[in-house]
């Protein structure tokens, strides 16, 4: 909030409290600020004449206008308001300032590598259009406050993602995430070098406490937005009974999620995959829920915890994944989805979206991530085709 800004000098302007609040469950800010003329009074008679009279208020308007000026940059650097700044004023901002504006879209890259692959640059876009009036948020372990930027000219894909105005980039900096929670201390012993696992664990790990600290929602950088999720504190079902932790979502400083963190640590096991991921989730929900298998596209709900139906995010199960890069002859409208999950992890292939494959996972592409498939695949491959001819 900015304080309320009173100028009492004749003729000048007076700057009220910014307004910005939350109309109930609507998803979209009102901020605006209200200017008001203070009437001139009437000038003394000035022996010297009009001529200073003039002059000092001359000066009054151009001390106005940087004053103005001044609270109006502040004001566009409330991203949590609007974001209708340039990108450039991003910088700026640090981490806490974004998250805690809350709602946040929260994605983690916890590989070294600094270029986004397609599939990740698609996944932010998605949810940047999806989620307009809501910081989106990927966090990148390879990137560091030294090189963040030099990569707008660098990289396509992060280019890409740095000129969307509600898109933010930030190093992920794992000591500072653990701060004040359980997993601080699991942190400071664990050697990531003798760990089976560690870019799923540490991921594990970082979505929990950014949640449980800021609250908002965690997606996997394979999953592709189509709609809102209209739900605050909820966990996905991967099938009946089971949970994944690849998007959940929570307010900030709820009890389950500092649960999970404390089981994370006492349960600790980075040699069996998802231990500290969908079997944690599963496991912490069957310890207060009396989990029951799903009949049609219903939810399920527990101690004001929405157990969201495999519909949701995961209208096709992991063992079909491959069909996300196949032809359909009727593609499916995922009318009770509101977002899908790509299986990244099980694309040992690196099956790829190709320009005029008419594949499924194309039709999405150009669907809920256009930009990206313009600037990073279209593009690209006509690059290429022009170098080898070229080159011919």
């Amino acid at each position: 909030m900015l304080p309320t800004v009173c100028v009492s000098s004749p003729g000048s302007w007076a700057l009220r409290e910014l307004d910005c609040h939350h109309d109930g469950k609507q998803t979209s800010w009102k901020c605006g600020f209200v200017r008001t003329i203070i009437q001139h009074p009437c000038l003394r008679h000035d022996p010297k004449g009009p001529g200073k009279a003039r002059m000092l208020k001359k000066i009054q308007i151009c001390l106005c206008f940087f004053f103005v000026s001044g609270i109006l940059y502040e004001i566009s650097l409330l991203s949590g308001c609007f974001f209708s700044y340039m990108p450039m004023s991003k910088h700026f901002l640090t981490p806490e300032q974004v998250l805690n504006l809350g709602k946040s879209i929260i994605f983690l890259e916890t590989t070294e590598r600094l270029e986004p692959p397609p599939l990740v640059s698609c996944s932010v876009e998605s949810a940047a259009r999806i989620y307009q009036d809501r910081p989106i948020i990927l966090f990148m372990k390879g990137l560091t406050n030294n090189t963040a930027l030099d990569l707008n000219s660098s990289y396509a894909a992060f280019s890409l993602l740095s000129s969307m105005k509600n898109v933010f980039i930030f190093p992920l900096q794992m000591e500072t995430v653990f701060q004040g929670t359980p997993l601080l201390q699991w942190y400071n012993q664990v050697v990531p070098e003798q760990e089976k696992n560690w870019i799923h664990v540490s991921s594990d790990a970082s979505r929990l406490a950014l949640i449980w600290k800021y609250g908002g929602i965690y997606m996997d950088t394979d999953v592709i937005s189509i709609r809102p999720i209209p739900e605050e504190s909820f966990l996905a079902a991967q099938k009946s009974q089971f949970s994944s932790n690849g998007i959940f979502g929570f307010p900030a400083h709820h009890k389950f999620i500092w649960d999970c963190m404390e089981n994370f640590v006492l349960k600790y096991n980075g040699n069996i995959w998802g231990n500290q991921g969908p079997f944690l989730m599963t496991r912490m929900l069957k310890a207060i829920c009396n989990l029951t298998d799903f009949k049609g596209t219903e939810d399920h709900s527990c101690q004001n915890i929405s157990f969201l139906n495999p519909q949701r995010f995961y209208p096709i199960p992991y063992p079909a994944w491959g069909r996300y890069y196949k032809v359909w002859d009727k593609s499916p409208n995922f009318n009770h989805s509101y977002a899908l999950h790509l299986w990244n992890f099980m694309n040992h292939n690196r099956k790829a979206v190709v320009a005029g494959s008419n594949t499924l996972a194309e039709k999405l592409y150009k669907a809920y991530c256009p930009t990206t498939y313009e600037d990073l695949i279209q593009n690209a491959e006509l690059r290429d085709f022009t170098r080898t001819e070229n080159a011919a």
